[in-house]
């Protein structure tokens, strides 16, 4: 090896070095929040509303300290689930949406607006009539509900407001998800060409999404690994209930910090590497999960972001997995405004 390659080896080195030791740079802002779910189903039996958004919930969130909140929301809460009425929209309960739009303004939160059930795919059951990933009817329609949002809130900074496109993708291959991505991108970006859009990554918002770096998107991961710990004793987990009572390292191979660290948090800095945004859109503990084992994996997902330089936002502020009205069994909660609060796990996330 001659000197000028050695140099340029040994500077190389020197740069590698300085990179691994400190956070990719980050396009989105470190956002800190909550998920709020009043839109997050419709009402039983069809469309219509389930519930409106809470002033206090704004105010409260604000008044600790976080910044974000983002708003997992069924089109069947403004729109029939038939697809023949599928453009068929309920201006009332739109309008419930504004206005959480306008508490966001109000209370300095970033509100990311996220279709929870979008026509054609939910996560959840009930499936859709039709199926997103492979009939132009049922994308039709989803570009249609994005176009309208997208018109909607169109002049409002995306300091404000972002769009989180389809939650949670699964069973569906890479190409055929960024197919739709492309497609709902191109109906928002004809109406409002400068709204800051983030897609979930596949296989439940686990793994980034390669083939969309470069679109100016963000991608939205989870922080629910290992789900013995996450999801112990959750009813709509299957066999959960019959999982030994975590704890935390939890036994396995994947239950330990350097587990989540490998398959969490490298490949999505892989992503990032390539410029793109990381945020984790949803995350948290079921309360069955005992609390001070809940906690300790909490803050270690907390310091991994932090490293990280990414924001998170808990599923859910009032709830089984949230800060609020929890039912935890091993929990002595404060007093709070007429609601129970978990005062160590708030104190926990102020910290990161």
């Amino acid at each position: 090896m001659n000197r000028r390659t050695f140099l340029l080896a040994t500077t190389a080195a020197g740069a590698f070095s300085q990179i691994k030791a400190q956070p990719l740079p980050n396009p989105l802002p470190r956002w800190r929040g909550f998920n709020l779910l009043e839109k997050f189903v419709a009402r039983e039996g069809g469309s219509g509303r389930r519930g409106m958004y809470r002033e206090s919930d704004f105010e409260w969130m604000a008044n600790w300290g976080f910044d974000f909140v983002r708003l997992p929301m069924s089109y069947r809460c403004w729109a029939p689930g038939d697809p023949d009425h599928w453009t068929e929209l309920n201006e009332t309960v739109l309008k419930e949406v504004d206005a959480a739009v306008r508490l966001g303004k109000q209370y300095n939160l970033h509100v990311n607006l996220n279709l929870h059930r979008i026509p054609g795919y939910c996560v959840n059951p009930p499936a859709e009539a039709l199926n997103l990933w492979t009939d132009d009817r049922a994308l039709e329609a989803a570009v249609f509900h994005w176009k309208h949002l997208a018109q909607r809130y169109k002049g409002i900074p995306n300091a404000e407001v972002s769009f989180d496109l389809i939650n949670e993708p699964a069973n569906v291959s890479e190409a055929a998800y960024v197919r739709v991505v492309r497609a709902l991108v191109e109906g928002i970006r004809s109406v409002d060409r400068e709204r800051l859009i983030i897609a979930d990554g596949l296989q439940y918002g686990t793994l980034p999404v390669f083939g969309l770096a470069g679109t100016g998107l963000g991608q939205s991961t989870r922080g629910y690994a290992p789900m013995v710990v996450s999801h112990y004793g959750a009813n709509w987990v299957q066999g959960s209930s019959d999982w030994a009572v975590p704890t935390w390292p939890a036994k396995g191979s994947n239950g330990s910090v350097e587990a989540l660290r490998r398959n969490m948090i490298e490949p999505w800095q892989k992503l990032q590497a390539k410029g793109v945004g990381i945020h984790v859109g949803e995350w948290g503990c079921y309360n069955r999960t005992p609390h001070e084992v809940a906690l300790a994996w909490m803050e270690d997902q907390l310091k991994l972001w932090q490293a990280a330089g990414w924001g998170w936002s808990l599923w859910n502020f009032r709830g089984a997995f949230g800060i609020l009205n929890s039912d935890r069994p091993d929990v002595a909660y404060k007093d709070f405004k007429g609601a129970r609060l978990d005062e160590k796990m708030l104190e926990l996330l102020r910290r990161y």
